[in-house]
């Protein structure tokens, strides 16, 4: 990223997925970029209006059936993000939104609807809703601390040789198959709600490193103190 501009966060279809509070992860990147003195920006890009490629920082988050369905067809025919991703630029895509970067997930009765392609995973309908706290290690390829996150969904995630996963659940059911997310280049995909970057701002860091190189160090202590608090009432003692 060229020093002299600022960093361009880009929320990705707010009027259709953000259901979940998704947004937080964007304004947390704003400020964790801001509290190192380097400029940042977020840009809101609506589903009537096209995605830009100069961005860094590439955010999606969850939503319903039909909002998930109209904007997997928005990005399909729009081509942006896959243009700023073979760029460089990072991505986190959240819960509908990860399940849309794949080759196909479930609509509203299941049917299989095509997705952007973006991964390699393909995503199902399974039998009942996976809804609460979810802790999962994470590879250690990506030296992070373990992710803490809400889940609220459907979803069965299967991970093609393309991807590799983000995690490993302990608590929670993440893909469906005792892992939770995935990760390809600059791109992660994941369940966690929560929003995922206040509860885990290394994730954000990760993110943002990706774009602007080395980070130095944030006193962290409030951070800390929401995860060890979500840590306590999940982990069995």
């Amino acid at each position: 990223m060229p020093s002299d501009s600022a960093l361009r966060i880009v929320w990705i279809y707010p009027d259709l997925l953000s259901t979940y509070g998704d947004q937080g992860n964007a304004l947390v990147l704003e400020q964790r970029a801001r509290r190192r003195g380097i400029e940042a920006e977020i840009v809101h890009v609506r589903s009537a209006d096209p995605v830009p490629d100069s961005g860094d920082v590439y955010l999606i988050g969850g939503g319903e059936d039909r909002p998930q369905i109209l904007a997997a067809q928005r990005l399909r025919k729009d081509g942006g993000l896959h243009r700023a991703i073979a760029r460089g630029a990072s991505m986190l895509a959240v819960c509908a939104g990860y399940q849309i970067m794949g080759s196909t997930f479930g609509g509203e009765e299941g049917q299989p609807v095509d997705g952007i392609g973006l991964l390699d995973i393909a995503s199902f309908r399974g039998q009942a809703r996976a809804v609460g706290e979810l802790v999962a290690e994470v590879d250690t390829a990506l030296g992070l601390p373990t992710l803490t996150g809400f889940e609220n969904h459907m979803g069965v995630t299967s991970l093609g040789p393309g991807v590799k996963p983000l995690s490993r659940t302990i608590v929670g059911t993440g893909n469906g198959d005792g892992f939770e997310g995935c990760y390809a280049g600059h791109v992660i995909g994941t369940y966690l709600h929560g929003p995922a970057l206040a509860r885990n701002p290394a994730l954000a860091d990760l993110l943002l490193s990706w774009r602007v190189g080395d980070l130095p160090p944030l006193d962290d202590t409030r951070y800390e103190q929401l995860r060890q608090e979500r840590f306590n009432a999940v982990l069995p003692r």
